[in-house]
């Protein structure tokens, strides 16, 4: 890289198992946000609530569409050079920064009733919060190497994305039978005005905060560089580019991955995203269904991750990613060639057991071929190259649905995507595990 990075210390035998517990509680409060506020219930209630009567040619929808894809520019332009500006000793405090003001975009999400008059605010909150939430995991992400070991990355990782799995879990039920099911939950709370939803972002911005808390406590700030320059946004921006040109000088598999990951990532966040659609549409499945289809997936999904933890430490991050994407492929082919209920369910949860290994084994992948100090720079060019190609799944989605004129064709392009990263990731490196890296806080004794 253009900048020195100075020597920092090596990492201990061991890390002290608070500090891994207190860094993966963080992902059990995001599931908050992921979940319930940008998946299940207050985009759902931004357009079928708060926007059902929009006047006008334009939909609900479609707003929400667009307001989430300017999102995604900001989280693209902004994401590797707040993560550069976080490395060397800000790392926990960029966590910090960004994580307070997402939850306090959820908790104003109380704001937004069920009238159109309130979507322009429903969709600035949702923006605000997608974009700081991804800035957040930026940071999060770079901590990784600092709560474990060369030894114990792969299942800190797993143990990570299984507690955030778990978390979207418990919380999705929490919220469901306390605040929705039904007329306002069993707590018998209001419909009126969207009250009882207006309530979850505030339910939800408590579980966010009340678990985050822990990682602050806990894990202490890495070791900042001596003599750190701050440089401003433009020149933060032209050493960007230069350490760019020298990564791919130097470490070209980096930059291999980074693409690579991009595209089967981009097929992992399709299953979700059409996975309840094809389960209506095309096996079958009650509507009311869907929802503890939701939940049984993501326990499969938690128990893959954790389980792919080991796994990864044992024979190393590529071969889980490989093996994963492979399982997908013929999990997800075999699917396409079935029908009814019965097969979605017993093949796509056979699909989401291999979502969280690849997700988790993807992330340790990442930490181990960043180079040492610019962890958090890397992880927001992961952010970044995820955001360039997630137009891709969607599209052929599109495009496969159209030209055979069946829903169930649309499971070729996610296949197709999945397919394309499998093939890219072929050629990558695998990363080295046995080279000492920083940690915080602490010395081998």
């Amino acid at each position: 890289m253009s900048a020195p990075v100075p020597t920092e210390p090596s990492v201990p035998a061991r890390v002290p198992r608070r500090q891994v517990v207190a860094w993966g509680l963080w992902d059990t409060g995001s599931s908050a946000f992921n979940a319930v506020i940008l998946t299940f219930v207050f985009s759902v209630y931004l357009t079928d609530s708060v926007g059902k009567d929009l006047p006008g040619p334009v939909s609900a929808n479609s707003w929400l569409g667009w307001s989430l894809g300017i999102s995604g520019l900001f989280i693209a332009l902004l994401a590797p050079v707040i993560g550069q500006r976080a490395d060397g000793g800000r790392r926990k405090l960029s966590v910090g920064i960004w994580t307070a003001v997402t939850v306090a975009s959820m908790a104003a999400m109380f704001a937004v009733q069920s009238d159109w008059r309130y979507l322009w605010l429903g969709l600035v909150l949702l923006s605000i919060g997608s974009v700081c939430f991804e800035l957040a995991s930026v940071s999060y992400n770079a901590l990784l190497r600092q709560v474990s070991t060369p030894a114990t990355i792969g299942r800190v990782s797993g143990f990570g994305w299984a507690m955030g799995y778990f978390g979207g879990i418990i919380l999705l039920l929490i919220v469901y039978v306390g605040l929705i099911a039904g007329d306002g939950g069993a707590l018998g709370v209001s419909t009126e005005g969207g009250l009882n939803i207006r309530l979850v972002g505030i339910v939800a911005a408590v579980w966010f905060a009340a678990f985050a808390i822990p990682l602050f406590l806990s894990v202490p700030e890495p070791p900042a560089r001596a003599r750190e320059v701050r440089l401003g946004v433009v020149a933060s921006y032209r050493r960007l580019f230069l350490d760019l040109r020298d990564l791919y000088r130097h470490e070209p598999h980096t930059v291999y991955f980074l693409g690579a990951s991009a595209l089967f990532r981009d097929g992992l966040a399709a299953i979700f995203t059409f996975g309840a659609v094809l389960a209506v549409t095309v096996y079958g499945i009650d509507a009311g269904d869907v929802l503890i289809f939701g939940v049984a997936a993501n326990v499969v999904s938690a128990l893959g991750a954790f389980t792919a933890g080991w796994i990864d430490d044992k024979v190393g991050p590529k071969a889980v990613v490989m093996g994963s994407l492979v399982g997908l492929l013929l999990f997800g082919t075999t699917l396409g060639l079935l029908s009814g209920p019965t097969m979605f369910w017993i093949f796509g949860l056979g699909l989401c057991l291999f979502v969280g290994p690849a997700q988790a084994s993807a992330r340790t992948y990442m930490a181990l071929l960043a180079p040492p100090g610019r962890e958090a720079q890397m992880f927001g060019l992961y952010a970044t190259t995820g955001r360039a190609v997630s137009f891709l799944a969607p599209t052929l989605v599109g495009v496969f649905t159209f030209w055979f004129q069946s829903d169930r064709a649309g499971i070729i392009g996610i296949l197709a995507v999945l397919l394309m990263g499998l093939l890219a990731m072929w050629r990558v490196r695998p990363p080295a595990r046995g080279v000492e890296v920083p940690v915080v806080g602490e010395r081998a004794s």
